[in-house]
């Protein structure tokens, strides 16, 4: 799994998530629990981790839409 996205917008990954399934490209959305738990300001920010053999075409689906792509997952 590699990292393709961080944010602290819920509405960025929802959007996201809608764009990757769209293409057949699996995600996972990480630390959904710990930014409950820290009351939903938006301190922390969620991580959006897809399969490594799909982080090429699932970056390039983000770009196209204009969305960030993290510099952790390359």
């Amino acid at each position: 799994m590699k990292e393709l996205m961080r944010t602290n917008d819920p509405t960025l990954i929802a959007f996201a998530k809608a764009l990757l399934q769209g293409e057949g490209i699996d995600c996972f959305e990480m630390d959904v629990n710990m930014s409950v738990l820290e009351g939903s300001i938006g301190i922390l920010p969620r991580r959006m981790l897809v399969r490594s053999e799909d982080h090429f075409r699932a970056a390039a689906v983000l770009r196209d839409n204009d969305i960030p792509v993290s510099e952790a997952g390359r």
